[in-house]
């Protein structure tokens, strides 16, 4: 971290965004968040906190899974706070954490639609990017931010035909 810039929490949950690929099964599988290399391999000169919270599928997050990613964010000292999370139920965390008391703080909640184990081809990578861009930006508040695209947490919906996240 460079002195004088503000830290920002980041807290990783698991989702698509982390999954690895066995190439001999064909089954994805969670190991280690690739969060670090993706900041290094983008000369990233932000003040990052990194904090591993869980590695689950959003499909099977649970009600006490996401207390601990509320706890961890009232906990936290940062007022900018990014979230990896699974794409299938963003939605429902940020709305837990919209109707906690998390005042003064800006929450970022990204994912992926393919895992950045897979190259070039994941989004993960530009997403990351743009939450990071769009936690520094915003007025506190929980947001999710997909494809280039900024959206207040109950003012989006994932297109399940289409893949991408849009206004409803």
């Amino acid at each position: 971290m460079q002195s004088g810039i503000e830290t920002i929490q980041v807290f990783v949950t698991g989702g698509t965004f982390d999954k690895e690929y066995n190439f001999v099964t064909g089954q994805l599988f969670f190991k280690d968040t690739h969060l670090p290399e993706m900041l290094e391999r983008g000369r990233c000169t932000l003040g990052i906190d990194i904090k591993t919270l869980m590695m689950v599928d959003s499909l099977d997050m649970s009600d006490e899974d996401r207390e601990i990613v509320l706890h961890n964010c009232r906990k936290t000292p940062c007022r900018m706070i990014l979230i990896t999370h699974g794409t299938d139920t963003m939605g429902h965390t940020a709305r837990v954490l919209a109707g906690s008391d998390l005042k003064g703080k800006t929450i970022v909640l990204t994912g992926a639609m393919i895992p950045y184990a897979f190259g070039n081809s994941s989004d993960g990578f530009f997403n990351l990017g743009s939450a990071l861009a769009f936690v520094q930006s915003l007025a506190e508040g929980v947001y999710i931010v997909m494809n280039g695209r900024c959206f207040h947490w109950d003012a989006v919906r994932k297109n399940t035909g289409t893949g991408f996240f849009e206004a409803p």
